[in-house]
Formats: C-alpha cells, sequence, structure tokens
C-alpha cells in the first residue's frame, strides 16, 4: 500500500512538471511564427522534394516548426504552436498538445506538417478540437518518402526530428486548438 502512494506522489509530482513545462502562457501572436513556418516548409521541401506534391495539391496545411516533447518514467507530453495555411495562404494559428502513457525518459523537439486533403478535412481541423489517435500513421520525413505516402481520411502528417533524444513505449494522441487571424 505504501509503495502505491509513493508510485502515485511521484506520478503526480511528473504531471504537474510536465503541465508547467508545457502549458506556458503564450500572449497573442508573433508575427516570427509565420516566418518559421515559411523555413520549416523550405526544411521539409529540401529534406524530401517528393513532398512538393502534397504543396502544391492540398487544399490547406497546418506548419508547426518546433514541437517540444517529454517524458519520465510513465507519463510524458508536448506542446507547440503553428500557422494554418489554406490555398497556400496563412488563415490561422494553431496549437498542439500531446499526453503520452508509457515507459519513456528524455526529451525531443520536432516539426510536423499535417495536409489537408480537402476543404472538408480543413473545416474539420479549423472547428478547433481536432485529434489525432495514437493509431494514425506518421511519415518521418526521409528524400522519397512522400512519393508512397497518401492521405488516410483526408489527412496526411509528416515529421522532422529537430534536436533531442527520447525512448519510449507508449500510447497517447495530439490535440488541436485553432484560432483564425480575423
Amino acid at each position: 500500500m505504501m509503495k502505491r502512494v509513493h508510485l502515485m506522489r511521484a506520478l503526480l509530482i511528473a504531471l504537474a512538471a510536465v503541465t508547467m513545462f508545457f502549458g506556458t502562457a503564450r500572449a497573442g501572436w508573433d508575427p516570427a511564427d509565420e516566418q518559421n513556418s515559411e523555413q520549416t516548409i523550405g526544411k521539409f521541401k529540401q529534406a524530401d522534394p517528393s513532398l512538393e506534391r502534397f504543396f502544391s495539391r492540398a487544399y490547406g496545411y497546418a506548419v508547426f516548426s518546433d514541437i517540444y516533447k517529454g517524458g519520465f518514467m510513465l507519463l510524458g507530453g508536448g506542446h507547440g504552436k503553428g500557422v494554418v495555411y489554406e490555398q497556400g495562404r496563412p488563415i490561422g494559428q494553431s496549437t498542439i498538445t500531446m499526453l503520452n502513457v508509457g515507459p519513456q525518459l528524455g526529451g525531443q523537439s520536432f516539426s510536423e506538417i499535417i495536409f489537408f486533403k480537402d476543404q472538408a478535412a480543413l473545416a474539420d481541423f479549423t472547428k478547433g478540437n481536432y485529434e489525432l489517435s495514437a493509431q494514425f500513421g506518421v511519415v518521418i520525413v526521409k528524400a522519397g518518402m512522400a512519393t508512397n505516402t497518401d492521405y488516410s481520411n483526408g489527412v496526411a502528417v509528416f515529421v522532422m526530428p529537430n534536436a533531442g533524444l527520447m525512448g519510449e513505449l507508449t500510447v497517447g494522441g495530439q490535440k488541436f486548438s485553432y484560432k483564425p487571424f480575423h
């Protein structure tokens, strides 16, 4: 019984630390975010030129330049912010929040781009309460990977590691918010 109390206390402390680290307040829109998104798009295209077919044919996409993720013991999470584009034009901002449960240790930063095949897929995202489950397929960008990748339920997700090291065997998901510029 005493062992369980100590384990629960450790989990609550870890949850509080993750919440404080990833739940920092952000005041308004920073114009540098759009510039960072454009640089991230360039990095993705340089890493895999075949991604151009997604950029040219997708109705819209969301670009998250830096998502920070960390975990300790059985609990982890992540957070980042990004820019949402409709037909190549920025239309709003988005945040991503992640929660993972399972053995994990470390921290990392990565970029993510979510492509929306048509107007309906983008509309689902911009409703402001979008989620990707743990079972959703995510492609790590390497040269030529986009050639054999297609949409799943109107969405295609690509990630590119930036920095850090993390070992994990977790189950979790991603939750997104959306706020239009106007």
